[in-house]
């Protein structure tokens, strides 16, 4: 009887299953490939990495001088506490003196019994003596009284050189709170980008590092005729005269003499040449290695000027002047930040400490977004 039992038909023929399953499994690739195409990281190109760097090395720059300027004021907040410690260790041994002053003081009354003086007249058998003693016990009550004086006033100093200290100590741990900040930043802004570098393969490198070179007009090279890039010409002359230096080649060829406005500013252009080829190191102010205002600093400095240590003091150390009036030896600033810093050498050149991976070289002003310069002295 079963076998005469009909099987149930499926509502679709054969045919229409294989097509609906067809088409399922095709939905479900193309559901795939949407999906993973949707999540894919594509590869960037090198340009886009070079942007990307370029924009991480910037603001490791700005991180970079804002650690300097943490750090100028931690390193001022530390001198000014280290000397109320020893203002109040200074004072804290002298009141130590008076206090064994007054007690020498005290004992000797003790010893004299501290007789009162009418008693002391009426015991004694010759007044003549008696009257030299009164004197003499009334300067010594005089010098007791100092004693007394001093005592309370180092007391007061060393009270208010104490809340002086606990203020700088307080000021110092902060400053070293936001270089711990502004350090942290920068090794950060440094790692991306070391990891978006390691991410190119030998020919991207390559053309990285073309593209980088052509921006930087005379790439790695600081001189055409110096290979090397550590020497330059120095200038001579009174203060307040005229010195002579030399311009590198720039990126578009051509070489002439330079006049320096001044004795200093030949000597500033002439240590920053001395530094060529030396590494980027941020926070570093020589002399193996510099940042950007780590190097001008340093070149005003061997000319006999002290300027302050970050870029955005360091545009207010002097008379501002126009990209148009630029002389050798001024303060050439880029970026919006006022993040970056060269020393002008005339031709539309600097000298600068450019990032990491890039020695102190000479390279044109226009490479970066110009903000602003400043003649010194």
């Amino acid at each position: 009887m079963a076998a005469h039992r009909k099987s149930k038909q499926s509502p679709l023929g054969g045919s229409a299953v294989r097509t609906a399953a067809t088409l399922a499994l095709a939905s479900a690739a193309t559901a795939t490939l949407f999906e993973g195409s949707g999540h894919a990281d594509p590869r960037p190109t090198t340009a886009q990495v070079k942007a990307e760097v370029d924009r991480l090395y910037e603001e490791a720059e700005v991180a970079t001088e804002r650690y300097n300027g943490a750090k100028e004021k931690a390193d001022a907040a530390r001198t000014a506490f280290d000397r109320l410690r020893d203002e109040a260790a200074r004072r804290t041994q002298r009141l130590n003196t008076a206090r064994e002053g007054l007690g020498a003081m005290a004992a000797a009354q003790y010893r004299t019994g501290g007789l009162d003086p009418a008693v002391q007249l009426a015991l004694t058998s010759d007044p003549d003596q008696y009257l030299e003693r009164a004197a003499l016990a009334e300067k010594a009550g005089e010098r007791q009284a100092a004693a007394v004086t001093a005592v309370r006033r180092e007391l007061a100093a060393i009270r208010q050189l104490r809340g002086e200290s606990a203020g700088k100590l307080t000021a110092l741990r902060g400053h070293e709170s936001e270089l711990r900040r502004q350090k942290a930043a920068v090794v950060a802004k440094l790692a991306e980008a070391r990891t978006l570098l390691d991410r190119l393969t030998d020919e991207e490198r390559a053309r990285y590092e073309a593209a980088a070179a052509a921006r930087n007009g005379s790439g790695t090279s600081t001189r055409a005729d110096d290979p090397s890039g550590t020497t330059g010409g120095t200038g001579g002359g009174s203060a307040g005269g005229s010195a002579t230096v030399r311009a590198d080649r720039s990126s578009t060829g051509g070489r002439a003499p330079v006049t320096a406005p001044n004795a200093r500013a030949a000597e500033a252009i002439s240590f920053a040449r001395a530094q060529l080829g030396k590494p980027y190191v941020w926070g570093a102010t020589g002399p193996s290695a510099y940042d950007c205002s780590g190097l001008t600093q340093a070149a005003w400095r061997a000319a006999g000027v002290t300027l302050p240590r970050t870029t955005y003091t360091q545009i207010n150390a002097g008379q501002r002047v126009s990209r148009s009036q630029l002389a050798p030896g001024d303060l050439v600033f880029f970026y919006s930040g006022i993040s970056h810093v060269g020393l002008y050498i005339g031709g539309g050149q600097m000298i600068h400490a450019p990032r990491p991976g890039a020695p102190v070289r000479v390279a044109p002003i226009d490479e970066m977004p110009f903000a602003g310069a400043t003649r010194i002295g």
